[in-house]
């Protein structure tokens, strides 16, 4: 299809989508919650299908598969659906005495048409989970899945269309193209899942419209690990981290900033707890996921380069020669910041370890440096935590563990500044594709003569009791 012929068809998209959306057929709230009920028993009924196109793309096992995607999206879809109603309901607000008598309330609505734009690295679950919340707000969806994960993409194209109206919701598949045609039509709300350097690209095709966006970017996530650290179960919650997903993972450790007094005893820690879950051999391991293709494969393999590497830089070629694996790789450096993994996000199963001989230094280079997605602190420490959080700006994170805190619905999961704006999960996904109304229900039957000219000083005495 050429440039032209694709414009077209994702115009039609759009303006199909906005004639949906005008219709009225996502308001009823009893509507959005069977739509969701449907999506749920479908995706069971698909678990198979789904966990085998993960493997496809990325040789992802079926455990990690559920755990991180599948069994991810059926929690959110269970908690959703318990409380959109609720959620959906005018929200009563106090009333101010001076506007005596009314009643106040946020009245939530829909934006309309949204896009929604996910990445490759846990293409169900960064699919789907923002489009949960723009359904259970009462939008319209185009979902585009990335090409570089097409057997999921494949199966979320056929998911979505054996649930919704393609006027409600619909899949747009492809690559560049179809990305370039999809931010220049107007949408309501854009909700994109990326790179920093796309994040903004859609920033600036969103502000042509004045179009609301969502990004949920990336950076260098940090761990301190302070000399308080229970080291052992540091290195086992860390080498979780890192292996997870080959650390293809956007709130992954991207470095390890380490007490000196501790660096040894968690480097070898480290290299036992690698060597425990994955074997001596870890690239042989059927529970590795693989580099997602031989750019990115070839790119990690260039940024241990001349690095002095503590653990791991093995490498296994896919037989197909499409990808590889890659070990998990522990490599020295200082706060110099000298090698190439710390010039860069690395987004591979690489751990730059970083001693520090005072927390202020820890403290400081991750000030000096873009704010991250997550940060990670390892300490017993009150005045530790309280210190790092006192002075750190980042997303989200976790003491004592990794990643873990974006597995909550009761708690919004996003970044800030770089690494993104704008957060979701549980009821901030709805909130996320909601605006709210603010309404002030005045009652007929009294008039408070105030605040109407010809304005007399007994007036003024009376609204200088009720605004001060």
């Amino acid at each position: 299809m050429n440039q032209t012929a694709n414009t077209a068809k994702i115009q039609r998209i759009v303006a199909r989508q906005r004639e949906f959306f005008r219709s009225g057929a996502t308001r009823p709230v009893s509507a959005r919650v069977n739509a969701l009920k449907k999506l749920r028993q479908e995706i069971k009924n698909r678990e198979g299908i789904l966990l085998d196109a993960l493997k496809a793309d990325l040789h992802k096992c079926q455990f990690e598969g559920y755990m991180c995607e599948v069994g991810m999206c059926l929690d959110e879809l269970g908690y959703l659906i318990k409380n959109v109603s609720d959620w959906a309901k005018p929200q009563k607000r106090p009333t101010p005495i001076a506007q005596f008598k009314s009643k106040s309330y946020e009245l939530p609505e829909p934006y309309g048409v949204t896009l929604v734009m996910s990445p490759w690295n846990y293409p169900i679950l960064l699919s789907l989970d923002p489009v949960f919340g723009a359904v259970a707000a009462g939008n319209c969806v185009v979902l585009k899945p990335s090409a570089y994960a097409p057997h999921t993409s494949r199966a979320l194209a056929k998911l979505i269309q054996a649930v919704f109206d393609p006027g409600w919701v619909t899949v747009v598949e492809g690559g560049r193209e179809e990305n370039s045609a999809l931010l220049e039509e107007r949408f309501d709300y854009i909700f994109f899942t990326g790179s920093v350097d796309v994040g903004k690209l859609v920033m600036e095709k969103a502000s042509r419209h004045l179009t609301p966006v969502t990004l949920e970017l990336g950076g260098k996530s940090p761990v301190i690990v302070d000399k308080t650290a229970n080291i052992p179960l540091t290195a086992k919650r860390l080498a979780f981290g890192k292996i997870l997903n080959a650390g293809q993972t956007c709130v992954a450790p991207d470095y390890c900033l380490v007490d000196r007094q501790v660096k040894d005893q968690l480097v070898a820690e480290l290299k036992k707890q690698f060597i425990r879950m994955l074997g001596t051999e870890p690239t042989e391991n059927d529970n590795l996921v693989r580099i997602v293709n031989r750019k990115h494969f070839n790119r990690l393999q260039g940024l241990l380069e001349g690095e002095e590497i503590l653990f791991g830089g093995w490498h296994r070629n896919d037989p197909e020669g499409e990808s590889g694996w890659l070990a998990p790789t522990l490599i020295a450096d200082t706060l110099e910041a000298t090698s190439k993994p710390m010039g860069e996000e690395i987004f591979g199963p690489i751990l730059p370890i970083i001693p520090y001989d005072d927390l202020d230094q820890a403290i400081d280079f991750i000030r000096d440096h873009e704010k991250p997605l997550a940060l990670y602190l390892f300490t017993k420490s009150k005045r530790v935590k309280d210190k790092v959080f006192n002075t750190c700006s980042f997303g989200g994170g976790c003491v004592n563990d990794v990643i873990i805190h974006l597995a909550t619905h009761h708690m919004g999961f996003g970044g800030v500044g770089h690494s993104g704006m704008g957060s979701y999960h549980g009821k901030k996904s709805f909130d996320c594709f909601t605006h709210y109304r603010a309404i002030v229900d005045k009652a007929n039957w009294i008039d408070l003569p105030m605040r109407y000219q010809p304005y007399k000083k007994v007036n003024e005495k009376l609204l200088r009791m009720f605004l001060k």
